[in-house]
């Protein structure tokens, strides 16, 4: 084989064709629109400092990583679809485990035992905090597990409306949009009562050609929405019921399987998995068994072998790249095992005394500084029945309340003025880590000057 080829399989001969072949006779041309006193030529040269060492260069960018605003520098009581809670540092152990941390999809179940064991861990956790039969071993973020379970909606039912409250994430919003519009079919917003689905106008849109009601719970708004009302309006129909719910609020709420939910998606995020500055996350999806074979991405089952011990398979595996391309039920490529691993180890190392109090401390953190606010004469938007989120109306312009918080190094909450069309309303979060003297700031900085 010609050297050439070993490492730079393209040509000469290669280049010529496709320059021919896009209408241009050099690769220079390709960089025309670039002004040529900005191009770097073999007669210009680009002053660069001296390399630094090692220890030198760690210093240097230690300094600029100071400057950033993090939790480990400042309260947050920012939420909105990615929270601040306490991950235990077993969880990240585990996780750097090479077997893990390098694994892939665990097509031979001989080799791949510790990998299948934990998603079926995951699964069968998800299932106990959801109230659902099956649950799969995992997408790529709760906005993208409710995209799936749109089209598993509009499959299963032959319908090609999707109703969504206005109460969900904006972000799950779009990227609905996306899947309805690759799918071809329509999606509906319904309107709010404050902070709350509004049941009225929920109730007049359904219809015979509605195959799915999307409720989330807790809102975006922090609101506890009442899955019990929204079903029995989605039952005149026979129209199904898709339940967003945050997983660690459902150590403390009814679960949304028994209230009547068919298809409940979500973000494993508050379980184990940092910020990180919006991600990687981890969507579940779980199901009622009828629609088991519908579901994307792939399902682990245990089993046991000729000698009657443990083991575990993938069951259930609808790729379209190797299995039934022909009725694959998803564009869905890969999971999020590390992410469900993660997830997996947390919820074990709490267990369910401490899920339950973790959920707790949520609870009761919010409804602290949702009452102080209050007393103090700010107007609170949101419904009693929330769980770590909640709106206030402030007094104050939004950016300047985040500034006076930020020299108190406090992050402000998120700005839902426009999305609920009141002025100053801002959307706090409260969470098991934060202090009652950082509550305690807050309330103070957003009530200073309030008769």
């Amino acid at each position: 084989m010609d050297k050439q080829h070993r490492y730079l399989p393209t040509t000469e001969e290669d280049r010529s064709e496709m320059l021919e072949a896009i209408g241009v006779s050099s690769i220079d041309d390709l960089f025309s629109d670039i002004p040529e006193s900005i191009r770097v030529t073999e007669d210009k040269t680009v002053e660069l400092k001296k390399a630094l060492s090692e220890q030198a260069l760690t210093k240097h960018m230690k300094r600029y990583a100071d400057l950033n605003v993090s939790t480990d520098s400042h309260a947050y009581f920012l939420g909105a679809g990615t929270y601040d809670h306490y991950i235990p540092s077993v969880v990240n152990h585990v996780l750097l485990r090479s077997e893990f941390m390098t694994a892939y999809t665990p097509y031979q179940p001989e080799a791949s035992q510790g990998e299948l064991q934990a998603l079926f861990e995951f699964q069968s956790m998800i299932c106990e905090l959801t109230g659902m039969d099956v649950a799969n071993s995992s997408l790529y973020d709760g906005f993208t597990s409710l995209g799936e379970a749109c089209n598993l909606a509009v499959g299963a039912t032959k319908r090609n409306e999707i109703i969504y409250s206005k109460a969900i994430h904006p972000q799950a919003k779009e990227v609905l949009k996306t899947y309805a519009y690759g799918m071809a079919y329509k999606v509906l917003e319904t309107e709010l009562d404050k902070t709350m689905t509004d049941l009225d106008d929920l109730k007049q849109s359904i219809n015979e050609q509605t195959a799915a009601v999307i409720i989330q719970y807790p809102n975006f708004y922090g609101t506890i929405e009442d899955l019990k009302a929204i079903k029995s309006l989605c039952e005149t129909t026979k129209t199904l019921l898709i339940v967003m719910a945050n997983p660690l609020a459902l150590a403390l709420l009814n679960a949304p399987g028994k209230l009547g939910a068919d298809i409940v998606v979500g973000d494993t995020q508050p379980l184990g998995l940092p910020m990180n500055f919006g991600g990687p996350h981890c969507g579940y999806f779980a199901v009622k068994k009828k629609y088991m074979r519908k579901v994307p991405g792939r399902i682990v089952g245990q089993t046991t072998d000729k000698e009657g011990k443990r083991g575990f398979v993938m069951t259930l595996q609808t790729r379209e790249q190797h299995i039934r391309r022909d009725k694959a039920t998803s564009n869905m490529s890969s999971n999020q095992a590390l992410t469900a691993l993660a997830s997996s180890v947390f919820m074990s190392t709490l267990g369910k005394v401490g899920l339950t109090e973790m959920a707790q401390q949520n609870l009761n953190h919010a409804h602290y500084v949702k009452n102080k606010l209050k007393e103090k004469g700010l107007d609170v938007i949101s419904e009693e029945n929330v769980f770590n989120e909640f709106v206030v109306q402030c007094k104050e312009p939004l950016d300047k309340l985040s500034d006076k918080l930020l020299n108190e190094n406090i992050v402000s909450g998120y700005d839902v003025s426009k999305d609920i069309g009141i002025e100053n309303a801002l959307l706090l979060c409260v969470t098991e880590k934060r202090t009652k003297e950082e509550m305690d700031t807050l309330i103070d900085v957003l009530t200073k000057g309030v008769n």
